[in-house]
Formats: structure tokens, sequence, C-alpha cells
């Protein structure tokens, strides 16, 4: 499967007009052809970037810091974070990927022990890992000839990411991060924070009032984090001085070069902010964001953060500005700086003359729809314009594998799965936390019963047939459809999070629900309230033997009698 999946991205990229521009604008909007003119303006660029400070307050107080006795590395420290590398990804100045410690196992295991813990005694680590490359990835928006359209991807050391995730799983054992941190953190995700603001927004809307929502934004966040203010959070979060001194040496001395189409750049120094693309670095960053935020952030949901994408929310116009002032104030004093331009304001059943937000004298942009976290929200509490979008998004990821899905020499169960983990994802993104309509759940239903019928070469685009057919025909093929909402339970337009069961039990839900259960040969499909029993015979192939309405609750209560009976030995 690993092969097919890089034959996609390779034929996805193939059909691109532009991969990479070897000619790049200067600051006066000039374009530069040669290659040494090129490169100079991407060394230029970036080690602006990355070197340069917002204004802040210098800290008067101080912070008492923590002196205590660290335990050494243990094996099976080493063993989670190898385990929790991913692989095939691009390597750095070092060129020795992840998968060469997993080859190595145990021995791999023995070595890495040993030399994490003469790094966390020393407190110093190898010169070569600080070392890096800086790819510019284009954001495909805005002038592909802009390097501000550009974001930097930063290739680092295959084992010092690994010592990261060490020290990474030791800090989260000490640090409690607050509830309104949302990103990165453990049984958190983004549908939960969409989930959260959308059910606040329907609540309003339903008794009738006003809310008003705040998305604030943070220009360069990352790169923009003072390292002294880092030190200090740290310390009063309670991280022993031992981690400390080892995160300071981790970034002292970084040098970067960027690779671009015409070659590479020569190296510059790395002084401000947090290491792209990095283990820790999304921890280190909450750290910041719960101490500077102490003393401005109310309950969630009123108040939410993944990351650097904050949202303000309040039942007035007047107390929602006032809180953004504070949040500015509080953040801007310590080097982080809001947004102007991408702050944006949304008012949920606005009445006439309701009015805007300022921002330092400056109107906030306000606007009817916002892109939270990749979902879309809207001011009078619709779904189908982020129906329209998902469906968009399932389409766009079928145009990239479609060289695959088309393919009639690869089988039906490759494609079927391709499928799954491809094209569904994107079209289902965040809809498990909406209440669907018929007639949007008809929309998700008839695109990929399109996209499957296309995939099969069964019948053209425009031919209709019979639903049922087609339903039991993917199923004979392999490829399951419809909404996989596998781990939450939704009944009457409400959403309830419920972990699945280890035994992977049939759960109850609306269109779109699909669970699995395996039953000696059997395997069983939830397709809306029809439950579709197949068995899988030779070949791995499903065949169809029963389809049709079942009473969920009875079946349930057959099986529990009939595990009775067998435990009496009456069976």
């Amino acid at each position: 499967m690993g092969r097919m999946y890089r034959l996609a991205r390779q034929r996805n990229r193939d059909g691109k007009d532009v991969q990479q521009v070897r000619v790049i604008k200067d600051r006066d909007g000039r374009v530069l052809t040669s290659e040494e003119s090129v490169q100079r303006r991407w060394k230029e660029y970036f080690e602006e970037l990355m070197n340069e400070e917002n204004e802040r307050e210098k800290r008067v107080e101080g912070v008492n810091s923590v002196e205590q006795t660290v335990d050494k590395i243990r094996k099976d420290e080493v063993r989670k974070a190898l385990k929790r590398m991913k692989s095939g990804k691009a390597v750095g100045p070092e060129d020795i990927p992840v998968e060469v410690w997993k080859c190595l196992v145990e021995a791999a295991v023995e070595f890495l022990t040993s030399l994490f813990n003469r790094v966390l005694e020393s407190e110093r680590m190898p010169e070569e890992w600080r070392r890096s490359v800086l790819v510019p990835i284009f954001k495909n928006k805005g002038d592909v000839q802009s390097c501000s359209n550009y974001r930097e991807i930063k290739l680092m050391s295959h084992t010092m990411k690994l010592w990261e995730r060490v020290v990474e799983a030791r800090l989260r054992k000490v640090v409690k991060i607050c509830e309104q941190q949302y990103g990165f953190m453990p049984r958190k995700s983004t549908t939960d924070a969409i989930f959260a603001l959308r059910i606040l927004m329907e609540k309003y809307r339903d008794s009738q009032r006003e809310l008003h929502c705040l998305f604030v934004d943070l220009e360069k966040a990352y790169d923009r984090v003072p390292r002294e203010e880092l030190w200090y959070c740290m310390r009063k979060s309670g991280v022993a001085e031992k981690y400390v001194r080892v995160l300071q040496d981790m970034y002292e001395r970084n040098r970067t070069v960027v690779r671009c189409a015409v070659g590479q750049t020569e190296e510059f120094k790395v002084e401000v902010g947090l290491h792209q693309r990095s283990a820790l670095s999304p921890f280190l960053f909450a750290i910041v964001m719960d101490q500077l935020s102490e003393e401005v952030r109310q309950e969630s949901p009123w108040t939410m953060m993944f990351a650097d994408n904050i949202v303000i929310c309040s039942e007035s116009r007047e107390q929602v500005e006032e809180n953004l002032e504070r949040w500015r104030f509080a953040l801007e004093r310590r080097g982080m700086k809001v947004s102007h331009s991408k702050t944006e304001y949304m008012c949920v059943n606005e009445r006439e003359g309701s009015g805007t937000v300022r921002l330092q004298g400056e109107e906030v942009k306000k606007v009817q729809e916002f892109k939270y976290l990749g979902s879309t929200v809207q001011s009078n509490g619709e779904c189908g314009k982020e129906v329209k979008k998902q469906v968009q998004a399932g389409w766009n990821g079928w145009r990239k594998v479609s060289g695959v899905l088309c393919d009639q020499k690869i089988s039906a169960r490759i494609k079927g799965k391709v499928y799954r983990t491809v094209v569904r994802p994107a079209m289902l993104y965040g809809l498990e936390t909406v209440s669907l309509r018929k007639r949007q759940e008809s929309e998700l239903e008839v695109a990929e019963l399109k996209m499957l019928r296309i995939m099969h070469d069964e019948v053209s685009e425009t031919e209709n047939i019979r639903k049922n057919l087609a339903i039991e025909r993917m199923i004979v093929e392999g490829c399951e459809i419809l909404l996989d909402t596998s781990q939450t339970f939704v009944r009457q337009g409400s959403l309830i999070q419920v972990p699945m069961s280890e035994k992977g039990k049939i759960t109850r839900g609306r269109l779109g629900s699909l669970s699995l259960k395996k039953e000696g040969e059997r395997q069983c499909f939830l397709f809306s309230k029809h439950l579709i029993i197949c068995t899988r015979g030779s070949g791995g192939k499903l065949h169809l033997t029963k389809a049709g309405k079942k009473n969920l609750g009875e079946r349930k209560k057959r099986q529990k009698r009939k595990r009775e009976l067998t435990k009496a030995g009456l069976a």
C-alpha cells in the first residue's frame, strides 16, 4: 500500500503546472533571475523572519527555579518515542532516517538510551543536531514569486526529534495546561473545539439572543516567541531547572540553510522563536500561551485556544471589545503580536445597529461566516455552506488520487482502501459536529455514490441506477460508504462524545453512521437504519447475505438471550 500512495502523490505532483519557481521578487518587487541573487533573497527573507523580535517589556520580577533530581532515561521511554515517530519523512543534514533506528530494534533502543542519558547528564547535545535545512513551500495563494507567500518547513535531525519526544513526554507529566487549550493536547482535537463553538452558537440562536465572537490570530506566532519568555514560563509552570538548561542548550548556536529550486544558500543563525516542525515546539508554545493568558482568559467555551488561534465570545459587543483589548495588552507586552488583518468579528442573531468592534482605534473586519480550524461557521447557525465546501474538499481529494482510483488494473480492494483513507476523511472532516438535514445528507450521499460509480467504471456519471443495487455493489467490492462517525453517538441533532468500545459494538446513529463488527465469518455495515450483513469468502471478498431494516434493539436482545442460553448450556 505504501507504494500505491507514493504513486498517487507522484501522479498528483506531475499534474501540477508549477512545483517550484526558479525566480523570485526582492523586497521592492523586482524579479530576480540569477541563481546568486535568488539565493541571497531567500537567505535575506528567512534570516530577517527568524531573528526579529517584537517590542516587549522586560520582566523585572523573577521566578523561583525548581531544583530537583531528574531520573535517568529508561528504555521504555525510548521505545515509546520511537514508536510514535513516523516513517518516510524527509531527513535533515544528518542524513540518518528514523527507519534506521526502527530496523535495529533493541540494539537501537540500548544505544539511544545511553546517548540520551549522556545528553541529559552533560546538558549538551551533539553539534550536528544544531544544523537544519529550510524548505520553502508555496501556500497556494497569492503571488508565487513573493517570499511572504511561502511557509518554511524545517528539516531537522531525526535522532534529535526522538530526543525531543522523550523530553516532551516528561514535561507533559509535570506541566498542566488549562482546559481552554485544545491544540496538541491529549484526548482533544480540532473537532472538540469546533463542536464547543457550534453548540454555543446553537444555544444562543435557539434563545434568540446575540452572541459576539472574535477570532484572534497572532502574527508569526512560532517565529516570534521570545526565548527569555519561554524559560520564564517553563520555570513558572514548575519545570525542573535541569530540563530548562537542556532546552536552553537545544536552542543555542542553531544554524540553518535554505534549500530552494536553484540550490542551497549560505548558513545563517536562528536566535528567535521556536523550531518549526519540531516535536517539542507545540507543547512549548502551549506553555507560553498558558502563562501569558492566565489573567485574561475565561472559562471554555467563552475562551478557546488552538495553538495561536484564539476565540473570544461574549453576550455584548462592548464586553467582547474590552476582552480583546485585555488579550492584546497581555500578549503584546510579552513579545507576541495580534494580527489586525486576520482578526475577524462575527455576531450571531445580530439585531439592527449592533455596530462593530475596534482594535486600537481600527475597525475589526466583520464577517457573516468564518473558517474556524477548517470548518465554516455561519452567523445564522446554518451549515449549508459547510456541507458544500466539504463536498468540494472531497472532490479535491478525489482528484489527487484519481490516477489510482480510475486505473482498472488496480483491484477494488486497494481502491477502496485508498478511497477511505484519502477521499472520505477530506469530505467528512468536522461534519460529526453538525446537525445535518435530510437534503444535506443527500448531497453527501450523492457525491460519494458518484465517486464510487466512476471509480468502478460500471456506469456513466449521469446514468440513473437503483440506489440499493449501487450500495450492494460497493459493499461487495469492499468500499463501505457514507459518513464514518466511529467515535461519536448522534441522536436527534445533538452530539455526545463517547469512547469506542474495545469490542467494536455497533452503535445507532443517523445517516452516515458506520460501524464494523466481526462475528466469525460475518461483517456488519450500518447504512442509515438498514443493517446489511455480509460474509467474507475466499480472496477476502464480501458476499451479500441479507439486507433490510433491522431493529437494533431487538437484535441486541436476541444476542443477549443467545449468550445466556449458551452459558447455561441450552443452546
